[in-house]
């Protein structure tokens, strides 16, 4: 991945927040009939993985043949990708002085490669699918737990799929929110931005302004 400097983010806590705020990921497979990509939903675990940056688990049909290229080829790359924003050059204060900008994209986004390892193991799938849906549901109303499906039809259910657990041995995160502009053009950025309600990039880069 092209990585300037200072679109660089090397903190494990932003990282991991990203990754769980936007736990739908591309899970990239190389394997002997070419790369495939999979969007599958992770769940981190931070405090789980040898080297100090989480494990990822997640599951997907037994009838998906992905499972089986992770057998063959358990090097993977899962790409977690959080808030974007197209950026105008109409909103930089540079626009109006030299004219010299041009559009872009801002986003931010999570790397994270290791081994995958297939787990066929219903212990293992149920707590995979328990942790699954305490994280989404956990915020509703009435949260839906898979215990208040019928306790056959959940066990026909868990058949069907099959685990995936990745330790992850490398994380990359890249942050590009409007950092290489001048504190001018930055507030600019926010300004378009909120016009357009696109709140959650506007803060990322509100974040960023020095001397605000």
């Amino acid at each position: 991945m092209y990585q300037p400097n200072n679109f660089a983010e090397d903190r494990l806590d932003l990282q991991h927040g990203l990754m769980r705020a936007h736990p739908l990921a591309t899970l990239i497979v190389a394997g002997a009939e070419g790369v495939s990509a999979d969007l599958i939903p992770f769940m981190l675990y931070p405090d789980e993985g040898p080297d100090g940056l989480g494990l990822l688990r997640a599951h997907v049909a037994r009838a998906n043949p992905l499972w089986r290229k992770l057998e063959a080829s358990p090097a993977c790359l899962v790409l977690f990708q959080g808030p974007e924003a197209y950026i105008s050059p109409g909103w930089y204060e540079t626009k109006r002085t030299t004219h010299k900008v041009v559009p872009t994209w801002n986003y931010t986004m999570v790397q994270a490669r290791g081994m995958a390892r297939v787990v066929d193991d219903a212990a293992w799938l149920r707590r995979q699918l328990d942790d699954l849906t305490l994280a989404q549901e956990g915020g509703l109303p009435a949260p839906w737990k898979p215990a208040d499906a019928p306790a056959d039809f959940l066990a026909a259910t868990m058949k069907g799929i099959i685990g995936i657990e990745i330790p992850i041995d490398s994380l990359v995160g890249k942050w590009k929110v409007s950092q290489n502009r001048s504190v001018e053009d930055q507030r600019g950025v926010v300004a378009g931005l909120r016009s357009r309600d696109e709140a959650a990039m506007a803060g990322l880069v509100a974040g960023r302004i020095t001397g605000d």
